[in-house]
């Protein structure tokens, strides 16, 4: 069975590095790509971290992939196999240069391998509801791309995590109904909440990255914290949408395989294609385009 994994991260920082190692990992480029195809990973979507790019519109730019090099967007020069979502500093973003960020994003979002957009709501103190965000959304719609979120648990003591409830996004996905969401972690803990979210939206869908950190054997690790996934899979049951739910690891933060298989003991089996693939190439329309 061929992967998509949804949610990940190629960045070169010594924090990454800690992470990659805890992990059984190394954070570099060609070791990611050797254990995607040992996993039979396809494609990865990069959320976006490094943001270097001069400022030619007066708006913020975009938080890139980096891991292989310093980011080009006019020549893409990262892996064929890593896509990316545009990340926003929403810190930095007004009123008054809310319009020149998009103007800012269209550029990359023009490219093929941007394939959406990234908020990092918690660890930006800004709610995603905030209209500093309504041109970026604009953009999303004007593209077909989707909009990840950042919800739940942070990696930071210095995030608030009020921002990053999965209940935030209910408001957006009002507002812009022709834009995809996706809750990104699917709030972790708040699962009821992200699930409530994503049954009453058509438009807003559930990501499960970062679930868990480490490497380990899954089975071994399951069986040990079986009431919290259960938790979660009287949530997913609930929702009764695997249509909905979309695979992602938040590498470095997790060994390929070990989740790999932790994911297969959460998602019942008849639904496996439609969670590790299906549901990414619909959600994410251009990484069709890219594996083709």
């Amino acid at each position: 069975m061929k992967i998509i994994d949804a949610h990940m991260h190629f960045y070169n920082i010594p924090g990454f590095d800690e992470l990659a190692k805890k992990a059984g990992h190394e954070n570099t480029a060609e070791h990611y790509l050797r254990a995607c195809k040992e996993n039979n990973v396809v494609l990865s979507i990069a959320m976006g971290n490094d943001s270097e790019e001069p400022s030619l519109f007066g708006g913020t730019t975009p938080r890139v992939p980096n891991l292989s090099g310093k980011f080009d967007y006019k020549n893409y020069n990262q892996p064929p196999e890593i896509a990316y979502c545009a990340g926003v500093k929403s810190e930095e973003l007004t009123l008054e240069n809310a319009k020149a960020t998009a103007q800012e994003f269209e550029r990359y979002v023009l490219t093929p391998q941007c394939v959406g957009i990234k908020l990092y709501p918690g660890y930006n103190h800004v709610y995603v509801y905030d209209p500093v965000h309504f041109p970026l959304y604009e953009l999303a719609e004007k593209y077909n791309l989707p909009v990840v979120i950042h919800t739940g648990d942070t990696a930071t003591s210095t995030a608030i995590l009020k921002y990053a409830h999965p209940l935030t996004v209910d408001e957006v996905a009002v507002r812009y109904p022709n834009v995809r969401f996706v809750i990104a972690h699917c709030g972790n803990p708040w699962f009821a909440d992200a699930t409530e979210v994503a049954a009453k939206n058509e438009n807003v869908f559930l990501e499960l990255s970062g679930l868990l950190g480490g490497q380990f054997a899954g089975d071994i690790f399951y069986q040990k914290h079986q009431s919290y996934f259960s938790y979660l899979r009287m949530w997913l049951d609930y929702l009764d949408r695997y249509d909905k739910v979309i695979y992602g690891t938040d590498w470095p933060l997790i060994n390929i395989k070990s989740y790999i298989e932790v994911m297969k003991l959460v998602i019942p089996t008849i639904h496996h294609q439609e969670f590790f693939y299906d549901n990414a190439m619909r959600i994410f329309p251009k990484v069709r385009e890219l594996l083709k």
